[in-house]
């Protein structure tokens, strides 16, 4: 159960992810950095792509990705179809990756040294979905200050957790 509530959790931030880049109206918007504001949305949304797909997908899933973590922060002007095409890989690396990992897998190490410690695998997952959700806080802070629009896109939605339902 807590592994396929992770899933659930890795994919409410990426919808939530999606909406915010989708509210954009200009999507050379999302390269702008503000006074204060060290990445664009672009960048922040590339690097979550790319965490996903590298950790989730590469590690548990094993599709081959090869992260390239500094053009997630170097890269400029990629287009908004482009990001939501990244958005739709990680969507799938995480699902590849996360139908393989049961309850019992999560007590596992993950197959990977995390700073040159070993993590176990559902603490990882979890430090990840913390990691997914902080940036898209960042960039819904960062598209209300871009364009001014203050409104909220619901993110973090409680609706959107697995087992909740209409009180009976």
């Amino acid at each position: 159960m807590i592994s396929s509530t992770i899933r659930a959790l890795f994919q409410r931030e990426l919808r939530a992810l999606r909406r915010e880049i989708e509210a954009y109206p200009d999507e050379r918007q999302l390269w702008e950095t503000p006074g204060g504001v060290a990445n664009s949305a672009g960048n922040l949304a590339l690097h979550v792509c790319g965490n996903l797909q590298h950790f989730i997908g590469a590690r548990l899933g094993e599709t081959g990705y090869v992260r390239d973590r500094d053009a997630e922060f170097t890269r400029r002007g990629v287009s908004r179809s482009e990001i939501l095409a990244e958005f739709d890989a990680a969507s799938a690396a995480v699902d590849r990756g996360l139908e393989r990992i049961s309850d019992a897998d999560l007590t596992t190490p993950f197959p990977e040294a995390i700073a040159k410690m070993t993590v176990p695998t559902g603490e990882w997952l979890l430090h990840l979905v913390a990691h997914l959700g902080y940036h898209v806080g960042q960039i819904d802070y960062h598209r209300r200050i871009v364009t001014g629009d203050a409104t909220t896109l619901d993110v973090v939605s409680v609706r959107e957790l697995p087992s909740t339902r209409p009180p009976s």
